[in-house]
């Protein structure tokens, strides 16, 4: 079969198309903006790229078009198939019906630690000799790809986005997997260009919850109010929380609702990891994907095991490079939550053993680039997301709000540039050896970590 997929150089269609050309399949794909990592990873499989969406790719005659959420009416191609009356269908559809039907399916939804958590998941079933495959909205170090079909009948592990399936399909793209263990790591006020507010979203959540069967497991954040808004709307399966503070657990443990501690007690060496990872962010990510593996019989000690060798995933403070004493990260933060997380996280890897002595300074770089951001609906959480860095950078191209306004809290520690060679220069003349800059961003950022790494490496020459 000969797939030809629109927008395949988003995580989750890219993803889509490594298991298609896995299964055997013939694949093409088309995107506005083809860039690294996923374009690298496409052509390694030998996936032939098209920029653009032009009309002509009509003569590619496929057997399906695979339509990814970056697609509207009015795009050329979109409408040519429909003249033509073509045969299309979603990314999730497909992947339901071809690759997830008849698969024990895990699937980790929530606003944040989405990617980590299913990437540790897969990295633990790995471990436990079970060959998932495994869809990730990033590169895990461990399988340096995104997606493979694993052996066949063997778990599925997909990380579950809640944003819309297609144009013609308005349903959030995890209602398609029909999970048998689901994580709901949290909820927060996301996609503004699609949702009007956080009850919608909940409202989606509990749409997803509907689909475990009765001998499934939901796997739940219990600091998270939303979460607990969205079981109160109903729950069918067995429900393990995690991340509860000593004096919380008794009210759903009296409703017979089991802590993720209380599943893993049988191991007191689960709670022993010793890794790399930082952050508690990362230890509530842990320990929802020990209570995950637990539904599918992964001892504590096993999974215990093998997160302490969990090497974490690419654009996750991924270090870029250094020079002149100056270091530089690459993450994919963009929500104003997860760049609070991120920076804290970085802070107290460097804070760690200073005995006294002054931390080294963090300078981060980001851009509003999700729909959300651009929008600006959160702009006023920004100085409070970036108040952990000592000096900001925003790019601001494209933005319809004032970023400089947004930022003005922070006084003089934040610094808007328009055009991204202004935002690099500001950003190098105020570096200096000692520093850490993180470059944040849901995009390629223009290159702009790897060409600051390059530019200290040149000045130092």
């Amino acid at each position: 079969m000969h797939l030809h997929i629109l927008g395949i150089c988003g995580t989750f269609m890219g993803g889509l198309a490594a298991l298609a050309r896995e299964a055997g399949h013939r694949v093409t794909g088309c995107d506005a903006q083809v860039y690294p990592p996923m374009s690298d990873q496409l052509r390694e499989l030998d996936i032939a790229l098209i920029e653009g969406y032009d009309a002509g790719q009509l003569s590619l005659a496929p057997d399906v078009f695979v339509v990814g959420n970056v697609v509207s009416r009015g795009n050329p191609l979109m409408e040519a198939i429909l003249d033509a009356g073509h045969r299309y269908v979603s990314g999730p559809q497909w992947l339901a019906e071809n690759v997830l039907q008849g698969r024990h399916v895990l699937a980790v939804a929530g606003t944040h630690g989405k990617t980590t958590t299913t990437a540790m998941l897969a990295r633990i079933l790995d471990a436990a000799g079970l060959e998932p495959g495994f869809l990730v909205g990033g590169v895990p170090l461990d399988f340096g790809v995104s997606a493979r079909a694993g052996r066949a009948g063997s778990p599925f592990v997909i990380e579950a986005d809640e944003y819309d399936t297609a144009f013609f399909d308005k349903r959030s793209k995890f209602v398609h997997y029909r999970p048998r263990t689901a994580v709901l790591n949290n909820l927060e006020f996301d996609h503004a260009d699609i949702f009007d507010d956080l009850g919608a979203i909940e409202r989606q959540f509990h749409h997803l919850v509907r689909t475990v069967p009765r001998s499934g497991r939901l796997v739940v954040n219990a600091r998270d109010e939303a979460l607990q808004r969205v079981l109160a709307r109903g729950a069918w399966s067995e429900v393990v929380r995690f991340g509860a503070r000593k004096e919380e657990p008794g009210a759903w443990r009296a409703r017979g609702e089991p802590h993720a501690f209380d599943v893993l007690r049988g191991n007191l060496k689960a709670g022993r990891v010793d890794w790399s990872l930082l952050g508690e962010h990362n230890q509530l990510n842990a320990l929802a994907a020990l209570a995950a593996a637990d539904h599918l019989g992964v001892s504590a000690e096993l999974a215990a095991r093998a997160l302490g060798a969990f090497k974490g995933v690419r654009r996750r403070l991924e270090r870029v490079g250094e020079a002149g004493g100056v270091q530089v990260y690459d993450d994919f933060a963009h929500h104003p939550s997860a760049i609070r997380t991120t920076v804290d996280g970085l802070r107290r890897r460097l804070e760690a053993g200073l005995q006294g002595r002054e931390a080294p300074r963090i300078l981060a770089v980001f851009e509003p680039r999700s729909n959300t951001m651009k929008l600006g609906s959160m702009k006023a959480l920004l100085p409070w997301a970036l108040d952990g860095a000592d000096l900001s950078f925003c790019h601001a191209a494209g933005l319809d709000w004032d970023a400089a306004e947004a930022l003005a809290p922070l006084g003089e520690r934040a610094v808007v540039a328009a055009h991204l060679d202004e935002l690099a220069a500001r950003v190098l003349a105020a570096a200096r050896p000692g520093d850490h800059v993180l470059c944040m961003s849901n995009g390629s950022f223009g290159g702009l970590p790897g060409r600051l790494v390059q530019a200290l490496q040149a000045a130092v020459r």
